[in-house]
């Protein structure tokens, strides 16, 4: 089950972030108190608030960009319990990417995270979202790849840090500029 994400849900969110940045499901970097997580965790918390990043968008311009969530429950009902994972979509032109998505670690193999990525793929946002990223370090790459596989999405290349994933169907030209974007970063397939 899925509900929107607020920032009702920021605590939950930075929780399970935090643990998958321990984990190396996440930037590292997100796992500890630093200047640059909790800089980014009150983007995080904006966004929760009114649904949009700012950022600094091509040619220097201040963007707003659309960013909306959903909370999840394994189960199908979550009454007074807590969710058990999230997914974050980010607005790219024609459609989204699925900016970030976890669970809790406590779940990981029983199904639930294909369970996850099926309810955040039948949304709206879901339906139309081309691009995901993972971190190439987490030991969850291989499952998760394979996962995305059964949702259309197939392997673009490795940069330093990310493994890129573009879903079959993708408008040509944000095809052709996420390959070019990794390519340029330097392809390590």
């Amino acid at each position: 089950m899925l509900e929107p994400a607020n920032v009702r849900h920021l605590a939950l969110l930075r929780s399970l972030i935090r643990q998958g940045a321990q984990d190396g499901s996440f930037d590292r970097s997100l796992a500890a108190a630093t200047p640059a997580a909790e800089e980014f965790f009150a983007k995080l918390k904006r966004a929760l608030v009114t649904g949009y990043f700012v950022e600094e968008g091509r040619g220097g311009t201040i963007d707003t960009v659309p960013v909306p969530g959903y909370v999840f429950w394994p189960d199908g009902r979550h009454g007074d319990s807590q969710p058990a994972g999230f997914g974050l979509f980010r607005s790219i032109e024609s459609g989204y990417e699925l900016w970030l998505a976890g669970l809790d670690l406590g779940l990981r193999g029983g199904g639930h995270g294909r369970a996850l990525l099926a309810a955040l793929f039948a949304t709206a946002q879901g339906q139309r979202t081309w691009v995901v990223r993972i971190q190439r370090g987490s030991r969850y790459a291989p499952a998760l790849a394979h996962l995305l596989a059964e949702f259309g999405f197939a392997l673009v290349g490795d940069t330093a840090t990310l493994r890129w994933f573009l879903r079959k169907g993708a408008p040509a030209d944000l095809a052709t500029r996420v390959r070019d974007a990794v390519d340029a970063r330097g392809t390590l397939n």
